[in-house]
């Protein structure tokens, strides 16, 4: 039984999730662990802030997931082919998200960028990767992207 034997690796689908899942693959062949890949699609409290009719707010989210769960499957099979890993989309707080998720699948280290995605994204989510840290009680691994 190796050390790390689940890696959980959050991406958000921006430039630097390939690096990151360069290294979680690495990892995965490494210690021959298997992988779940997460993405966290926002939740409908955060977009309040924009003013959208509430109306719309859950066919937004809803669009939001099935979006991500395509992009998450073709992200997958590109760079993860030759090791165990599975995509999965939830909604929330990100860092809360990730947090919860590293729980409840047990995962033994959590491998994420630094910060993702720029402009909008960056402004609602803060910096995930240092609350992730400061509240997981599994080892975070986190990488600048280049």
């Amino acid at each position: 039984m190796s050390m790390f034997s689940k890696i959980l690796c959050p991406v958000d689908f921006s430039e630097s999730s390939a690096d990151i899942a360069k290294t979680a693959r690495e990892f995965a062949l490494k210690f021959n662990a298997e992988i779940l890949v997460v993405y966290v699609a926002p939740s409908m409290i955060q977009y309040e802030i924009f003013d959208l009719p509430a109306a719309s707010l859950p066919q937004l989210v809803g669009d939001i997931v099935s979006g991500a769960e395509k992009t998450m499957t073709e992200f997958v099979a590109k760079h993860f082919p030759d090791v165990n890993a599975t995509g999965k989309v939830v909604s929330g707080d990100a860092a809360e998200a990730i947090v919860t998720l590293a729980q409840a699948e047990k995962a033994d280290i959590i491998i994420m960028s630094t910060h993702g995605r720029q402009g909008l994204n960056r402004l609602l989510f803060g910096s995930v990767a240092e609350k992730v840290v400061k509240t997981s009680a599994v080892p975070v691994m986190t990488i600048r992207p280049q």
